[in-house]
């Protein structure tokens, strides 16, 4: 009798989790604290951005109503991640360099291989030497947790930070992290991408597509840890010297339109993103972002002219949301 119930309670359960799911996969949900005031008050948003059903472009999409004109040379995709339609793409699967926007798939490599509270130590691999690289200066021997490092790399877009993470999440060289983000990135399904560093500099063979960005962006937003930091408007902490001593450092979001030097369409809320800029990939920004309804969405262009451009262009792109 015992084990008819207990066979009879596992059919109600399994009925009502397919009646709940369907047949498609069940989407993760992730937490987003938004600006609502210059007070800064935040409230918890959730959206189910990461899911087993994905958007699909193929090749170049445009809203037979829409007038949209974005620089000639630049990719480009928006995505709506409830009805996983792809509402625009441009060149979305040309090879071109990420720069910085490759940290994305460094938060991701870390978030599922280290923990938060994993104390990092600076190697002499964290010397960042290219000019003009966004750096904050760490010195072999500076200690700070994988949760800072994350904090530091996605808000401030800081190249020497990458290099902490690589060195220590897998081995002295960060050589098996840079395999591992190659990996990691096929088994997402971004197969047209190829990763020679976790910081996004000018390197050879380093390449992806806009496509394979929405997809890396869109697995990485299934870690709260993510999307909790890309929200942030700046950052302060304090880490651990190579003497033992103590060194306070604060970040501001290079995001303009978390920044606040750059406005979003009307009915459209910038949500929080990752930007990226070198000489040889152009000006990059990806971006979560939700209409009125609190529907997400996943906007990225790449290889943009210039700063201003890519701002003009990315507002133009993200007034396709309300049409």
């Amino acid at each position: 009798m015992r084990c008819t119930s207990k066979r009879v309670f596992c059919m109600v359960l399994a009925l009502t989790i397919l009646l709940i799911t369907g047949c498609k996969g069940v989407p993760y949900s992730a937490k987003y604290s938004v600006d609502e005031s210059a007070s800064s008050q935040r409230d918890e948003l959730i959206y189910p951005t990461f899911a087993s059903d994905l958007c699909v472009a193929d090749e170049d999409v445009k809203p037979s109503d829409s007038d949209l004109e974005i620089y000639e040379k630049a990719s480009a995709g928006l995505f709506d991640l409830t009805r996983k339609e792809t509402i625009y793409a441009k060149n979305i699967n040309l090879r071109v360099m990420p720069a910085s926007l490759t940290k994305v798939m460094t938060a991701y490599v870390a978030l599922k291989y280290g923990s938060l509270d994993q104390v990092l130590t600076a190697k002499s691999d964290v010397y960042v030497n290219e000019s003009g690289a966004q750096k904050v200066n760490l010195k072999e021997g500076d200690k700070m947790t994988l949760d800072q490092a994350l904090h530091l790399l996605l808000i401030y877009s800081a190249n020497d930070i990458a290099n902490l993470i690589a060195s220590n999440i897998t081995g002295p060289s960060g050589e098996d992290f840079i395999t591992l983000m190659n990996q990691e990135a096929v088994n997402i399904g971004a197969t047209n991408s190829n990763f020679k560093n976790p910081h996004g500099l000018t390197a050879d063979d380093h390449y992806v597509t806009a496509y394979d960005m929405y997809l890396i962006f869109n697995a990485a937003m299934q870690y709260d840890t993510f999307s909790e930091i890309i929200n942030m408007t700046e950052y302060t902490t304090t880490y651990q010297d190579g003497k033992g001593g103590t060194k306070d450092i604060t970040v501001k979001n290079t995001n303009g339109f978390l920044s606040g030097s750059k406005s979003a369409p009307k009915g459209v809320t910038v949500i929080g993103g990752k930007t990226g800029t070198t000489n040889a990939a152009g000006h990059c920004l990806i971006l979560l972002a939700k209409d009125t309804n609190g529907d997400p969405y996943i906007a990225v262009i790449m290889r943009d002219e210039d700063a201003g451009v890519l701002y003009t262009d990315m507002a133009r792109l993200l007034e396709e949301i309300v049409g």
